[in-house]
Order: C-alpha cells, then sequence, then structure tokens
C-alpha cells in the first residue's frame, strides 16, 4: 500500500512539474547554516527573515522567485560539509557552487579544485575593488580570487548587561566595562562572581573543535607574536602561548567559567543568564537581539555585543570568512553564466547577509548608514579591519583548530601541564602540515 501511494505521489508530481524544469537552467548549491523549511520555507521577503538558516533560505527562495533563467537547487549539509565535497569532487558530481570557509580554500586551491573567479566575476558585474581587507585577504591566493566573500567572521564578547549592572561593571555611558589585561580580567572575572553568584564566562568546552583555537590566536596576535612566521610551521612553545593558556586555566580553576556544556547547551545557557560573558562569534548577534527584545527572559534589554577585548594592547583578533566557490568541473556555458548570475545577486545581498550579524564584506556596505544603523553594528565594525585570518598559504586550517583545541583543553583542565601541553600541539601541528599536500 505505501509503494503503491508513493507512486501516485510521484506521477502526480511528474505530471505538475513547475515550469523552471523545462525552462529554467538548474545549477546546485551546497551550503550548511541548517534546515528550517518549516518557518522559512516560502518566504521571498528577506528582510522578515532572521538568523544564518532563515536569511539564506529567503535569499535563495528570493533569487528563484526573481530569476528568469535560472532555478537553484539547495543540497544541505551537516557543519561543516567538507568529507562530503571532497567526496563528491572525486565522484564527479561537484555541486555548481558550494559554500566554504576562507581557512579551507588553500587546500582545495593548491590541487587545482576550484576555478579561480577573476574574469567570471569582473563579467558578472561584482566589483572586486570594493573587497574589504579581510575579505580580499581570505579568498586570494597566488595573485587569484578563488571565492566570492560572504562575510567576515570573527571573535566576540557578548554580554549580559543585566548581570553586569548587578555585578557593578557598566560605566557612566551604558557601555560596559571592559578589561585591558589578564590581571583586570580575573580581577573582574572575581568581582562578578562575588556580586551575581554566578560565572563571568559561557564558554562551550564541550565537544568543540576550535573555541579555545580562535582565543589562542587572538591572544597571540594581540601579544604581536608572528605564530605563523612560516606558513608550514607553528611556534606554539612560545612566552605568548604560555600567556594565554595560562590565564584561561586560571578563569577554569577560579570556577570563573561554565564547565560541560557543547555549543547548543552554552549558546541558550548564555541566553538563559548561566553568566556574564559569551565568547563566541558574529553569528549569533541577531538571534541574541531578537532575545533581548522580548519582554521577559534573561537577555531582556540588557544585551550588548564588543570584539575581544585587547588584553594585550594590539587589536588584531581571530577571523574567518563564509565564501562560495565554484568547484572544478565540465560546466557548459549556461550553467557557468548561471553560477555567477547567483554569485553577482549574493553579492548584492551582503546587507541583507550582514543583519545575522557576520560582518560586511564590501566596503561600501560596511560605511553604509543602513548597516552602521543595525543595533550594535558600529560597536564591532572596526573589526572589518582588525579581524585577522591566518596566512591564506596554511593549510589545514581546520585541522590545526582540532589539534590546538585538545591539547590547550587538556592543559586548562589539568590532563597535562602548560609546557607538555603546547609541545605537544607544535609538534603535532607541524606534523600535519608537514603532510599537507
Amino acid at each position: 500500500m505505501r509503494g503503491s501511494i508513493t507512486l501516485a505521489l510521484l506521477f502526480l508530481a511528474g505530471a505538475a512539474a513547475p515550469a523552471w524544469a523545462q525552462d529554467k537552467t538548474e545549477i546546485s548549491l551546497s551550503r550548511f547554516f541548517g534546515a528550517c523549511e518549516a518557518d522559512y520555507g516560502s518566504v521571498t521577503d528577506v528582510a522578515q527573515a532572521h538568523g544564518e538558516c532563515g536569511i539564506i533560505t529567503a535569499l535563495i527562495n528570493k533569487f528563484n522567485a526573481e530569476s528568469r533563467d535560472v532555478h537553484v537547487k539547495v543540497d544541505i549539509v551537516e557543519w561543516p560539509g567538507y568529507d562530503q565535497l571532497t567526496a563528491r569532487l572525486r565522484s564527479g558530481e561537484a555541486p555548481t557552487i558550494s559554500v566554504m570557509h576562507e581557512s579551507v580554500i588553500s587546500d582545495y586551491a593548491s590541487r587545482g579544485l576550484l576555478e579561480p573567479l577573476d574574469d567570471g566575476l569582473k563579467a558578472a558585474g561584482v566589483d572586486t575593488a570594493d573587497f574589504t581587507d579581510a575579505a580580499r585577504t581570505g579568498v586570494t591566493k597566488d595573485g587569484k580570487v578563488y571565492a566570492l566573500p560572504f562575510d567576515t567572521h570573527t571573535w566576540l564578547w557578548h554580554i549580559n548587561m543585566n548581570l553586569f549592572k548587578q555585578a557593578g561593571l557598566v560605566a557612566a555611558d551604558g557601555k560596559p566595562i571592559l578589561p585591558k589585561s589578564p590581571d583586570e580580567l580575573l580581577a573582574q572575572a572575581k568581582q562578578f562572581r562575588e556580586k551575581t553568584g554566578k560565572p563571568y564566562f559561557v564558554q562551550a568546552l564541550a565537544n568543540e573543535q576550535a573555541n579555545y583555537t580562535r582565543t589562542l590566536y587572538t591572544l597571540l596576535y594581540q601579544q604581536n607574536s608572528d605564530f605563523f612566521a612560516d606558513p608550514t610551521k607553528i611556534n606554539l612553545q612560545t612566552p605568548e602561548a604560555k600567556n594565554a593558556v595560562t590565564l584561561f586555566k586560571a578563569i577554569y580553576d577560579d570556577g570563573d567559567t561554565t564547565k560541560d556544556q557543547d555549543y547548543a547547551a552554552a549558546t541558550a545557557g548564555f541566553a538563559q543568564g548561566d553568566g556574564g560573558v559569551y565568547i563566541m562569534g558574529t553569528w549569533l548577534i541577531d538571534s541574541y537581539t531578537q532575545e533581548a527584545a522580548k519582554a521577559s527572559g534573561a537577555l531582556s534589554g540588557g544585551y550588548a555585543v564588543m570584539p575581544f577585548p585587547q588584553l594585550y594592547g594590539n587589536p588584531k583578533v581571530w577571523a574567518d570568512g563564509h565564501s562560495w566557490v565554484v568547484p572544478k568541473a565540465d560546466l557548459d556555458d549556461a550553467h557557468r553564466k548561471a553560477a555567477f548570475e547567483v554569485l553577482k545577486f549574493l553579492w548584492d545581498n551582503d546587507f541583507e547577509w550582514a543583519r545575522t550579524g557576520h560582518l560586511p564584506v564590501r566596503k561600501s556596505v560596511a560605511a553604509s548608514q543602513s548597516f552602521l544603523d543595525l543595533l550594535h553594528r558600529s560597536d564591532i565594525v572596526s573589526l572589518t579591519k582588525d579581524g585577522t585570518a591566518l596566512p591564506q598559504a596554511v593549510k589545514r586550517q581546520f585541522g590545526l583548530q582540532s589539534i590546538i583545541q585538545e591539547e590547550f583543553t587538556a592543559a586548562v583542565q589539568g590532563g597535562k601541564s602548560i609546557d607538555q601541553a603546547l609541545a605537544d600541539a607544535e609538534s603535532r601541528c607541524n606534523e600535519l602540515l608537514a603532510n599537507a599536500k
């Protein structure tokens, strides 16, 4: 009976095939950012969408509704999706367009798996001179542009201002009082705990692949450590690296952070008032802004977001970016033209994507009043300049993140001495890099 119903439905679906199936060029677009068809499956007004999933879903819906010649078929993959992409490349069934972290571009471009996009973007009307510095660095390798930048995302402090007020850590102008040194940070954390009975930090520490790594990179930048002077080797047995790990071990040992929370638990926990500061990225700004607008809740009327404080002076902060690549494939002229039409559409909607909290990749958008009028953006727009990625020539960046995260965690939680953890992290990372092709 079930089979008969399925066949009948397939027959009806074929009989009622939409017009685009015959009249439009179909291309595939592979992305992560989650699935939210129940909420946004039919939304074409992007202004009504919120969050990464909602906005990208509405954007593609809008494109499909308005394009006369092209239809985008979306393939949603689990983050980060590179195992699936590699498998599809090997099978000769690569998507026409795929989302890719800028930190991963070097791995694929160096093996000839990505199309250079300079000529195609120019022909489509994308002005690459409008790329922000962070975006240009992220998508360029050996002088060629291998991706359309979509955003710059970086490391922030999401702040519960209601708890900061309770702790006496709000200035007369209403801004949070942020530490300017490691000692000030530890003193604030103690004051916060004594005044509120809660830990200063909410952190996602369980089953994590990158959080401590991003914090380490940030604190190394702030101390002017050239830890990747040679992009084929990392140097972590340094006073600067030890300073960073020592600081976060003290935070952990003093009970100034939540523990045993994974990303989902920590993200929800901050919204519920588990602590004062959530160290996490730009992608949560829109969601927490929506929480703060509610009449009740831990963040109601009391949410702020700031760049990671300058604990050592230099304002640089870890950054990466989402981008769109065209995997190498035998595309005919119609499909190639369609791919660049989609890329141009995404470029034209840089402002809409920036509503997620991610930073724009267009200098014109970052400087626009429309962007600066969005809540909190004037507080973080400096990150379009201060957000700093690893050198583009560094390969296996996701693998490096996992190794450093594991060793940093072992040091913080007492499984290893700090010196041993840093030595092991350096050795393991350099072994990975030595075998990178």
